[in-house]
């Protein structure tokens, strides 16, 4: 699924250039995938809100974070409809539960809350960066600048997750941990199949 390079955003695995051949000739896959990514990461948002709302940045930075991958929902659907597509099924994202496999759980719940936003941090993380990789490499001009748009918006979503990690745990114990999320989704992501239908 990658090849090794140090990439922008931390990540160990650059993607492998051949996934972006692959998705350009899969793109009503690649949108529908894309847009179940951008609900579940508003579901996923709400979520955090729910279970942490005794912490008020939780809540004052993450609410604008769901609004804003709500409206991405809204967006990759009417991109959906433009093309003549529908949307899909949604189908099981094996990146995001093994990533959900490493978050560590049982712990003191402000341990728990910095687990669950570097979870969130690396899933952005990986999206911009395909993201960016559509916006350069497909043909379509109009794509490319609908996904560098997204890649934009996903990568200030990272640095949110990161920076609100730090304000419930130690800026050393976030670096430590954030270390080990990135060395486990290097090796991770070389398991998965180069799949054109899928964004992660």
């Amino acid at each position: 699924m990658q090849v090794s390079s140090k990439t922008t955003l931390g990540l160990e695995m650059a993607t492998d250039p051949r996934w972006v051949n692959i998705a350009e000739k899969s793109i009503e896959y690649i949108l529908t995938d894309h847009a179940w990514c951008e609900q579940k990461a508003a579901t996923h948002g709400i979520s955090i809100i729910s279970r942490f709302s005794r912490y008020a940045e939780v809540v004052d930075v993450i609410t604008p974070i769901v609004a804003e991958e709500w409206g991405h929902f809204r967006k990759v659907i009417k991109e959906l409809k433009i093309r003549g597509f529908e949307l899909g099924h949604q189908r099981k994202d094996e990146y995001v539960n093994k990533l959900n496999d490493f978050v560590k759980k049982g712990d003191h719940i402000e341990k728990q809350l910095v687990e669950y936003l570097l979870a969130f941090a690396m899933i952005e993380a990986r999206s911009c960066e395909r993201f960016r990789l559509l916006s350069i490499h497909v043909s379509d001009p109009k794509l490319r600048q609908f996904y560098h748009e997204f890649m934009v918006s996903e990568a200030g979503h990272y640095k949110a997750f990161l920076n609100l990690a730090k304000k419930y745990s130690s800026e050393e114990h976030v670096n430590t941990r954030w270390s080990e999320w990135v060395a486990f989704e290097a090796e991770m992501v070389k398991t998965l199949e180069i799949r054109g239908d899928r964004m992660h």
